[in-house]
């Protein structure tokens, strides 16, 4: 991504900045260009993984807290729903809106207690992490056995009359509109990247086969208008003696 961030190191000094600048209108942006990845594909996608009372959720990357309101209308409890984002005006914005604990730090080195969560879930960010096979084992430590890894995200279209769209009005009319709607010159920087980012994203068949190499069993990719994808592994249950 040279014309953000020269190398691979820069990485996350690039991207916390850019969700510190943008962060005050991040879920006006967002609404521009929800697509269906609103708040009730947002709750579907977290009920088929089999998020449900009684479990203890992390949301990797929790922004603003789109997925994390989700998820604590399903579990019914908002102490048991942990957010965790690098970006410390990402986490001021959810605080506005949720009564949950939030905590600082990234994906790859998480700051939790080996088997501390039932599920763990990142929505629309795993593009902006740098190594997947890292994160994803952090993941895994942190889940209980029989815990479940739900990974949203927006893949690149297979369809190319659905990727010229998506070029066109993601790449193009998405960020025009959010540097005019407030956002400014950060704002089309964030969507500009944002489409950028999907459109290089590594195949479907390089996410699964990371959560695989991390140990997570029941790997699977599922779907959606030929844009979002949901990834799902678990935990392996313990087996009696």
């Amino acid at each position: 991504m040279d014309a953000y961030y020269g190398d691979k190191a820069q990485r996350q000094h690039f991207v916390r900045g850019l969700f510190n600048r943008t962060a005050h209108h991040y879920d006006r942006i967002n609404a521009i260009f929800a697509m269906g990845s609103g708040s009730w594909y947002r709750a579907q996608c977290l009920r088929r993984a089999g998020l449900r009372p009684g479990m203890r959720v992390l949301d990797v990357a929790i922004g603003t807290g789109l997925v994390a309101r989700e998820a604590v209308a399903l579990c019914g409890d908002a102490d048991a729903v942990i957010g965790l984002d690098l970006s410390e005006a990402m986490l001021a914005e959810a605080r506005r809106s949720l009564s949950i604990p939030l905590i600082q730090g990234v994906a790859d080195a998480l700051p939790l207690a080996d088997g501390s969560v039932d599920f763990v879930t990142i929505g629309y960010a795993l593009r902006h992490v740098g190594d997947l096979t890292a994160t994803f084992r952090e993941f895994r430590r942190v889940l209980r056995p029989g815990g479940t890894v739900l990974v949203m995200e927006i893949g690149r279209p297979r369809r190319p009359v659905t990727r010229h769209l998506m070029n066109a009005y993601l790449g193009m009319v998405v960020p025009a509109v959010s540097r005019l709607s407030g956002g400014g010159e950060s704002g089309r920087t964030l969507m500009r990247y944002y489409w950028e980012t999907i459109d290089r994203c590594v195949e479907p068949e390089v996410i699964t086969d990371a959560m695989a190499a991390a140990g997570l069993a029941q790997v699977r990719c599922d779907t959606d208008y030929d844009l979002f994808k949901n990834y799902t592994g678990r935990q392996q249950a313990e087996t009696a003696n």
